[in-house]
């Protein structure tokens, strides 16, 4: 079988190196007896997207060339970090092409196997739904909680120079849990925006 080895690291992380994956994922395809093609490293976090990681974009065009069978990375995390969501319209891609995804730490998430790969990707949508429900609820509640705030203190919320569009995203990621820093870069504001919103959530939660 033709393999595409994908490894991260986070460049928060100084002490990560994609060595340390890089060197078992080798010896999981020899043993298997498994070619490996080529491999794709990327040294961002696992939240971007592939506009953002120019070596998870190239293994997604070589897959859609069907330039190899299998994806293997040391674990689902590695692949993405942005969510339930994208992770599942990943592999649903990759399924596509006809190119498989296994994880060397977390086998039961593989979709290399076609006995078990529509299950896996039935059950995992399932929870993407349910996921990106709840994302919309919260989202929902906290730019209701905001709004409240706002208007009880009399204040604007943000900085006059940040769109609604723009605070908006800020409340749904930070719903979902993203944090401080990532949803920062994600929307290209300052930290110190986000934290203002987080604490007018914070507070809009309580009062």
């Amino acid at each position: 079988m033709r393999v595409a080895i994908y490894a991260r690291v986070s460049t928060d992380d100084k002490g990560q190196d994609p060595e340390n994956q890089l060197r078992q994922l080798r010896a999981w395809c020899a043993s298997a007896g498994h070619q490996v093609i080529r491999e794709y490293v990327d040294h961002a976090s696992g939240g971007k997207g592939a506009e953002k990681r120019p070596e998870f974009a190239a293994m997604l065009a070589d897959a859609h060339r069907r330039q190899f069978d299998l994806v293997l990375c040391w674990a689902l995390d590695r692949l993405s970090r942005e969510g339930m969501v994208p992770t599942v319209l990943h592999l649903q891609r990759l399924a596509s092409y006809g190119v498989g995804f296994h994880s060397y730490t977390e086998p039961m998430l593989s979709t290399d196997n076609e006995m078990v790969r529509d299950i896996v990707l039935a059950v995992m949508a399932s929870l993407a739904k349910i996921e990106r429900q709840k994302i919309s609820e919260r989202t929902r509640a906290g730019m209701e909680r905001v709004r409240q705030h706002g208007s009880k203190s009399g204040k604007a919320i943000g900085r006059p120079s940040i769109s609604d569009r723009t605070r908006t995203r800020i409340v749904e990621m930070l719903a979902a849990g993203t944090g401080i820093r990532a949803t920062a870069r994600a929307v290209g504001t300052g930290n110190e925006t986000v934290h203002r919103i987080a604490r007018e959530m914070r507070m809009a939660a309580v009062g």
